[in-house]
């Protein structure tokens, strides 16, 4: 009888696993049915296409030098040229491409490291955990702007370099926000129960622990392509990408050097502007509209909104 009881003790423990598929699929349809997201992910959806048909759209070399000047929006220039005859609308539609790229690349990179570094600290503890958490603090506390600029200017440039020189410098923040839910998921049941029956740490790490991260995970890839885009576009906006690779960033860089704000020649600054702004805007959409779901307490308010408006 006391076999039978032990056996039955053991079903609770062993249930959860299946469902957890399923949850982070009811996750991703929550977030596939809020307006917001939608909005946001569409919004993405279309600078992702506009990127991939660039060449169809805008054929030949966009940072072709012509011979027109600065010249206002037209039928023949939708978004007019800059001051050395380039087409603005081929600039931004091929800006597009090296941007999202970027952004993207860096978003996946910095949160890969901030996840290795976060569920490594958390669940081996001790000495791997004052060690990780050491470093990460040095990354906290050492300034970011001028990190970025010290390591761009010493580095050869190239998008390369701007890759991982925003990975370096953005890793950290999201780092010590793992590790902190990565800690709180390291001391239930079904964790323990995987290290009693001899699971290895590794398979742990990320079958048992990851998994209910989900949520956690997917807001700091958002925070981390937003910082991707932004601080690429500062960095090149300095001079301290290559500015021979078409981007948002060297758009506007291109743009201060040809003096287009002191001439009135706004078409020459304001589409890329616009992007990076609007690509930040679907993404903090799509980022909030994450929160809201898994949040308990914005979810309520959402809720509460909802029955008002009824």
């Amino acid at each position: 009888m006391s076999v039978l009881d032990t056996r039955d003790a053991t079903v609770p423990t062993a249930a959860p696993a299946p469902a957890r598929p399923a949850a982070r699929r009811g996750l991703l349809r929550r977030v596939l049915a809020d307006r917001k997201a939608r909005a946001g992910l569409l919004l993405l959806a279309v600078f992702a296409l506009l990127g991939l048909l660039a060449p169809v759209l805008a054929p030949g070399d966009p940072s072709l030098i012509g011979d027109s000047g600065a010249t206002p929006p037209s039928a023949a220039h939708w978004l007019g040229t800059t001051a050395k005859g380039q087409d603005v609308l081929a600039l931004t539609l091929w800006g597009t491409r090296t941007s999202m790229l970027v952004g993207f690349t860096v978003g996946l990179a910095a949160t890969l490291v901030a996840l290795i570094v976060g569920l490594a600290s958390a669940y081996l503890g001790r000495l791997v955990d004052d060690l990780l958490t050491l470093v990460t603090n040095v990354f906290l506390l050492l300034p970011g702007l001028p990190l970025l600029v010290i390591l761009a200017a010493f580095l050869p440039p190239g998008t390369a370099t701007v890759v991982l020189v925003l990975t370096v410098t953005g890793w950290a923040g999201s780092a010590r926000v793992l590790r902190a839910q990565a800690a709180s998921i390291r001391g239930k049941d079904f964790v323990a129960a995987a290290v009693v029956t001899g699971e290895r740490p590794l398979r742990i790490m990320f079958r048992e622990i990851l998994p209910n991260m989900a949520s956690v995970v997917m807001t700091t890839v958002l925070g981390c392509v937003v910082f991707g885009i932004g601080a690429q576009a500062g960095l090149e906006f300095l001079g301290l990408g290559d500015s021979s690779v078409v981007s948002w960033g060297t758009n506007l860089y291109w743009a201060g050097n040809d003096g287009a704000l002191m001439t009135g020649a706004w078409w020459a600054f304001v589409p890329s502007g616009l992007c990076i702004a609007l690509v930040a805007f679907a993404l903090s959409l799509v980022n909030y509209a994450v929160d809201e779901i898994t949040n308990p307490r914005l979810r309520a308010r959402r809720d509460s909104r909802r029955k008002e408006k009824k």
